[in-house]
C-alpha cells in the first residue's frame, strides 16, 4: 500500500508540473496524467531492471481497460 500511495504522489507530482508547463490549459488533464503515469513506469522498470528485481506495471488488455501485473522475475529480498 505505502508504495502504491508513493507512485500514486510521484504522478501526480509530474502530471502537475506537466499541467504548469503547459500553462495550464483546460482540456489535457488526463493526457498529462497518462504521460506523468508513462515517465513513472519506465523509471521504476529501469530501476527493476538495474537491481534485477521485478516491478508491478500497467498494461492495456485489448479490451481497453487498464490492469495492474506483475513481471516475471526475480526478487531479491530485504
Amino acid at each position: 500500500m505505502k508504495r502504491q500511495k508513493g507512485m500514486h504522489d510521484e504522478i501526480a507530482r509530474i502530471a502537475y508540473e506537466l499541467s504548469e508547463k503547459r500553462g495550464w490549459a483546460h482540456g489535457h488533464e488526463l493526457e498529462d496524467w497518462l504521460e506523468a503515469e508513462k515517465i513513472v513506469m519506465e523509471k521504476h522498470e529501469r530501476h527493476a531492471r538495474e537491481t534485477e528485481q521485478g516491478v508491478d506495471v500497467i498494461m492495456k488488455p485489448r479490451e481497453g481497460f487498464r490492469q495492474t501485473v506483475k513481471k516475471e522475475g526475480s526478487y531479491k529480498k530485504a
